[in-house]
């Protein structure tokens, strides 16, 4: 079973499961003037408990299949003209939220709206104001530029692992 099938299935799972939960929810009791929709109605609920705990337990064995895969499975994605490989659980936190909070790093690298000029000062001087950066205006344009494109990339390589890559029981 491919990643993309095990992904797919989990969710039909849960919709199976939450169907469930709400038959049991509505036939697990009835007033005394109430007629049972089921000939055993007790034994049809109980059915339904029992197939929602196996439903549960199928969603455990495929979502645990799936992050021993993520863990186990390398992939490599090209980011600023570097191949770059990573396990594709590591793939799926940059993408979550780590390239973001990089880019946030690198996007804080500012001028702070410091205007370069002269100005006077209480004195009544002219003095010459010059901005002093603490960092590369290049590298960071550079890396805003890698990290922007970032999230893209590792959706596009994803789906095609998720795609062909075999999940590992």
């Amino acid at each position: 079973m491919k990643i993309i099938e095990a992904l797919k299935q989990v969710k039909d799972l849960e919709r199976k499961a939450d169907d469930l939960v709400s038959k049991i929810k509505n036939h697990s009791a009835l007033s005394n003037f109430q007629t049972p929709e089921y000939p055993d109605q007790k034994k049809q609920v109980s059915e339904w408990v029992q197939a929602h705990c196996d439903v549960l337990k199928e969603i455990e064995r495929l979502r645990l299949a799936i992050q021993r895969t993520n863990l186990g499975t390398e992939v490599s994605i090209e980011l600023g003209g570097k191949t770059i490989t990573k396990q594709i659980a590591a793939w799926i936190h940059r993408r979550r939220d780590l390239a973001g909070k990089q880019m946030q790093a690198w996007n804080a690298l500012t001028d702070r709206n410091i205007q370069e000029g002269h100005s006077k000062t209480p004195s009544g001087d002219v003095v010459e104001i010059k901005i002093q950066r603490f960092y590369n205006p290049e590298e960071r344009d550079k890396m805003m530029n890698i990290l922007s494109g970032e999230a893209s990339a590792i959706d596009s390589k994803l789906e095609i692992v998720n795609a062909v890559t075999d999940i590992i029981e």
